[in-house]
This record gives structure tokens, sequence and C-alpha cells, in this order.
């Protein structure tokens, strides 16, 4: 399945950006109540379920979805679980949906296990309620309306020589640390924005509102 996309539909609430297609939908827990409203066949549900609505686990099943069932007590989140899904089934693309409702530390997770090391072969996007992220490990480019706020954050460790284009103010080889404030409340000067790293990680993270 090389060059699979996928689509992980996880909790917190509605999306409030419209959400494309994808090859592969994955559902993390109660992701699956969201699929539902939107009328979106469930490839795979992941999790331990104890959020699913019990009728919709059975509908997946019935319509020929795969369930993975996991322990409530378990090591990894049900994102987390549903990314590593997708990984395993191919996908170099993977564009996450979500709510920005719910439990901060839950929200906070989300966004950081979207930088994993263990995701590192896949292009990883997210949306959360409004906000939109992406996961930069070299050099990716977006499309953007002129004065949309833009931030960056170093994840997993210092980010080397950051590099941008496209936005109102420029990072040009300056080092990123995790923790920095520095890329907080950028925007877009252009239609097209680039963020590049020499090295590590960059989270791109568009809030949904104009500066």
């Amino acid at each position: 399945m090389s060059g699979t996309s996928a689509l992980v539909f996880c909790g917190g609430g509605p999306t409030r950006i419209p959400i494309g297609e994808a090859d592969l939908v994955i559902a993390a827990d109660s992701g699956v109540i969201e699929c539902h409203r939107l009328g979106i066949h469930v490839d795979v549900l992941v999790g331990d379920l104890d959020s699913a609505l019990p009728e919709q686990v059975a509908q997946v099943e019935r319509a020929g979805g795969i369930v993975e069932r996991h322990p409530v007590d378990k090591d990894a989140t049900d994102l987390e679980l549903a990314l590593h899904a997708a990984l395993d089934r191919g996908a170099s693309e993977v564009q996450v949906a979500g709510g920005d409702a719910g439990r901060f530390d839950h929200l906070l997770g989300n966004a950081l296990v979207l930088a994993s090391p263990a995701f590192a072969g896949m292009r990883v996007d997210a949306v959360f309620g409004a906000a939109r992220l992406h996961v930069v490990r070299s050099r990716r480019e977006f499309d953007g309306d002129i004065g949309e706020l833009v931030s960056l954050f170093a994840l997993g460790g210092p980010a080397r020589g950051v590099r941008t284009s496209g936005l109102r103010w420029v990072l040009d080889g300056q080092d990123l640390e995790p923790g920095s404030t520095l890329g907080i409340s950028n925007g877009f000067a252009e239609p097209r924005a680039g963020v590049e790293a020499a090295g590590g990680v960059v989270l791109v993270a568009r809030p949904g509102v104009a500066s």
C-alpha cells in the first residue's frame, strides 16, 4: 500500500474545517462518532473503545471494517494507536481530524504525538477544531490567507537552521529551542509560505484567526 493516504478521526468534538478524502479512514475510539455524523465509512476502528458508542462499533463491523480493541489500561493514547495502524498499513501521509474540546492534557498529547520519531516516515497534518497543524522535518510549503496567524515550535529537541519564506517575520537559519517563543505569532505575508529545518522537527500551528 505504498503511497497510501490516511485520514484519522479522533475525539474532542466536531471538526470545523472541511476534510479531504483519503485511501484509508481510521477512527480512534470516539472518533467513530464524528465519522458516523459525517456519513464516512470507517476502515479501521482502534482503541480501548471506552468512549465509542456500542451500536457504532457494531456498525463498523457490519460494514466490513476492522475493529482493533485494546485494554483500557494501556501505554498509548487512542490517537497514537491509530497513527501506528496507519503506519502499519503503509500510509505515507496522514491527516488527523478532531475537535478542540475536552481535556487539555489530551489535546496537548495529541499535538505532541504528531511529531513522534515513530511517524517520521509519514507526512503528518492535523485539524483540531479551527486550528491546523503541520509537522515539518525538512521543508514543506503551505497555502494560506495573507494575515493568517502562524506559530512555529520545536518539538523533541532543538530545530536547527530554520528558514522561512512567505511569512511576515523571516527566520534565516536560526535555531529554535524547545520552549522558545521565537516562532510565536508570525503570519502569512504571501499566499504561499515555506518552512524548512536543517535538523529536528518544527510544528507549524495555524490557529485559524487573522493577525
